[in-house]
């Protein structure tokens, strides 16, 4: 079978490996959509501080049921699945107390174990998550970026009652605000594309500023009424903006974090202390896909309209390349195999 290998920084390649057979408790999947996350940019370029190498890279992908490993009774050959790509213990803190994407020995497919660009993969059967047949592989492929929107969602606790400020409309940021939108809540976005503030105002945005052009801050303020935003989430993960997000916060107010920066942020004590600001990281999501997939299917959010191009999965440089040459055009891109 072909699969998407990188074997160090800077070198990828379709390489050619033996197909898997599925171990006890495992399925064998036959991928058939996958989406290209920046993270799997990040370890092609050597970005990622948390890729291990070699890798075959991939954790946002769907497929196909092809054979059951010993013990497996769930499943049967031809029914589709969308895959979790969080693995965890289950018996350390976090994952005792219901929170397994932070997991002391966290491992994900495509980042720290092979993952789901190749044309097979064995699977531990509890990673899998039945799709309806009538669904697309493609919209399988979509469930796990919006689990990440109903992760960090939780985390800051977002009701239909809140104003939310997303920090730039990629993916995740879109991703975000149709998660939040079906709440209710109003929703203002920050990019510096043009196209993706189009984008962000046509899913429901009641204020988007491109910051190349006005002062987030000013708009912000004009936004509450000079009260302050009490919910931001930063989809952008650059740690200059770390202050500004303190400035704006309202007092009460909260901050997801998405980003995976090493670099330090300068962090003003007084602002967090005299707001009493909450501030959450969220990583991964924890147990979201049952979520995800009920909001896919009661049609509460569209993934749909976060799909812009599609190649097949041998010309993924290719694929990578244009999502760099073309930021204004490019949201999601979609592997077939």
């Amino acid at each position: 079978m072909k699969v998407v290998f990188v074997e160090k920084p800077h070198s990828l390649e379709i390489r050619e490996v033996p197909v898997p057979g599925p171990g006890k408790g495992e399925v064998l999947v036959r991928v058939r959509a996958g989406g290209i996350c920046g993270s799997d940019m990040h370890i092609y370029h050597g970005t990622n501080p948390l890729a291990k190498y070699p890798r075959i890279i991939g954790h946002e992908f769907a497929g196909e049921v092809a054979a059951l490993g010993e013990g497996v009774t769930e499943y049967a050959p031809g029914e589709r699945v969308a895959v979790d790509p969080v693995t965890s213990c289950g018996t350390c803190y976090p994952c005792s107390i219901g929170r397994p994407n932070v997991c002391e020995r966290l491992e994900v497919f495509g980042v720290h174990r092979d993952g789901g660009f190749a044309e097979f993969v064995a699977l531990p059967v509890k990673n899998l998550h039945r799709i309806p047949s009538d669904w697309s592989f493609e919209k399988g492929a979509l469930v796990e970026p919006f689990t990440i929107a109903a992760n960090v969602l939780s985390r800051t606790e977002c009701s239909g009652g809140d104003r939310l400020l997303i920090l730039g409309a990629g993916p995740i940021g879109q991703v975000i605000l149709q998660a939040a939108r079906r709440l209710g809540t109003a929703c203002a976005v920050a990019d510096i594309v043009d196209v993706r503030l189009e984008k962000a105002r046509s899913l429901g945005a009641e204020l988007t500023v491109n910051t190349r052009k006005d002062s987030l801050e000013e708009k912000a303020a004009e936004w509450t009424g000079g009260a302050g935003v009490p919910l931001i989430i930063d989809a952008v993960g650059s740690p200059d903006l770390f202050p500004s997000l303190l400035r704006m916060a309202s007092p009460a107010g909260r901050i997801g974090l998405l980003g995976f920066s090493k670099e330090p942020s300068s962090f003003v004590q007084l602002e967090a202390v005299k707001k009493e600001l909450s501030i959450f990281g969220s990583r991964l999501n924890r147990n979201k896909f049952p979520e995800v997939i009920s909001w896919f299917s009661g049609g509460e959010v569209k993934p749909e309209l976060l799909v812009s191009h599609r190649f097949p999965f041998e010309q993924v440089r290719e694929a990578m390349k244009f999502i760099e040459d073309n930021p204004s055009e490019v949201c999601k891109v979609i592997l077939e195999f």
